[in-house]
């Protein structure tokens, strides 16, 4: 008996030097809210408890909604960071087919797609015999290609960045080995007046690197740098 009165003045003595200790542990402020439900009894109802009981709903959801925000946070500076190392990148080649090189390679990997194809519409739907050897990032189309390749013959408005899921079989742009990606990000390009539009498509293996739900604000941008870039050397 000695040794629990001692040691009850003990917690005591620290409960009371330091209270907060036992206020921010929700464990603890649990089990003495069930303590004193079950003290009163059945048939007494404890609105102070039952109001605590719903403030601390309201911070786990509170906690929850932090996390969220934080991770979407770190979520949007890591792809800002890989955008501005993507454009650096652009403004290094100093020809068009070193250009073409870097897209396909290191802006790829900086971005972290398995394909890059660079779209242009031509009327006479050739490419120039010095860029076949670049035909895996190049492709030159008909007139209205890019249009009804984004909009898939339905009458919707084409916007500046589409992301979408593929299937298998809608792979097509990208090889003959493009049976593989599942989802892309395609940016159309304008090219300036007097010239047909163009489109940067980004394709990923991973469906879920891209979808219509995704932001499209620093895509956007990207589609911004490529154009002028692109504008550079058609001049």
């Amino acid at each position: 008996m000695t040794n629990i009165a001692t040691m009850t003045d003990e917690v005591r003595e620290k409960i009371i030097a330091q209270p907060d200790v036992i206020l921010e542990d929700p464990d603890v402020m649990q089990a003495l809210i069930a303590a004193n439900e079950k003290a009163m009894g059945h048939n007494i109802v404890d609105l102070r408890g039952i109001a605590m009981e719903r403030l601390a709903t309201r911070l786990d959801r509170l906690e929850d909604t932090h996390r969220t925000v934080i991770a979407a946070a770190y979520e949007n500076l890591a792809g800002t960071n890989q955008i501005h190392r993507a454009v650096l990148r652009l403004l290094d080649p100093v020809d068009f087919e070193d250009f073409l090189a870097c897209l396909s390679g290191d802006v790829a990997d900086i971005l972290r797609v398995d394909a890059a194809r660079l779209v242009l519409e031509s009327v006479t739907a050739e490419a120039d015999d010095n860029l076949d050897r670049l035909e895996d990032v190049l492709s030159v189309a008909a007139p209205g290609f890019v249009t009804d390749y984004l909009t898939r013959g339905r009458d919707v408005p084409v916007r500046k960045v589409t992301l979408r899921q593929l299937q298998e079989a809608e792979g097509g742009l990208y090889g003959e080995g493009g049976g593989w990606i599942r989802s892309e990000a395609c940016l159309t390009l304008d090219l300036g007046d007097g010239r047909l539009p163009a489109m940067l498509a980004l394709g990923a293996e991973d469906p879920h690197l891209f979808s219509p739900a995704h932001g499209t604000d620093l895509l956007t941008f990207l589609a911004g740098t490529v154009e002028r870039a692109i504008r550079r050397w058609l001049a």
